[in-house]
């Protein structure tokens, strides 16, 4: 699903497309049909972390920038701490990047946080090294409208609204006597 956001930032579904795969080439007919249906003047696409995705817009929407949905990078980063009981700690650090005022303090942030974790969690440094500045895409676009396409929450509450009324209704049987 993709939601395209105006300058005054009004959200509207611009395409719906069911797959069995997140492939690259399912990715690649969906942003095809969404310019053959007139989409154009992109400045902004964010997303979660799919390979098909990221390489379908490579091909189809080059140089548009692409910052990762903070919410889901945040999520995989829980993958790399080695000690469930720094979860929390490790989630909140990774936010007060995110919550910088600016693109030079999320960065001087994002150094303190690899810093910290650098000798006791190296794996997790290293991987929010490689990975958080994908996230940090967002500082480019005015104040206003970074709350709003820093993460893919409203696609995914969309989806779950539409899930939730789309469910085939529950074959019920009465018991007879």
């Amino acid at each position: 699903m993709a939601l395209g956001i105006d300058g005054e930032g009004k959200r509207s579904v611009i395409g719906i497309s069911a797959k069995l795969s997140e492939a690259e080439v399912h990715w690649r007919d969906f942003l095809a049909s969404l310019q053959e249906r007139g989409l154009h003047g992109l400045e902004f696409i964010v997303s979660d972390h799919h390979a098909g995705l990221r390489a379908a817009l490579a091909a189809r929407l080059p140089g548009i920038p692409w910052p990762r949905c903070q919410f889901h990078l945040q999520q995989n980063a829980m993958a790399h701490v080695p000690k469930a009981h720094l979860r929390e700690e490790v989630a909140a650090d990774i936010r007060t990047i995110f919550h910088a005022c600016d693109l030079a303090e999320a960065r001087r942030r994002l150094q303190s946080v690899i810093q910290k974790y650098r000798e006791s969690a190296s794996k997790l440094a290293e991987w929010i090294e490689a990975n958080a500045p994908e996230a940090l895409t967002v500082f480019s676009l005015p104040e206003t409208h970074r709350k709003k396409l820093r993460t893919t929450n409203s696609l995914e509450r969309l989806n779950k609204a539409i899930k939730r009324r789309t469910r085939a209704p529950g074959h019920c049987s009465a018991e007879r006597n």
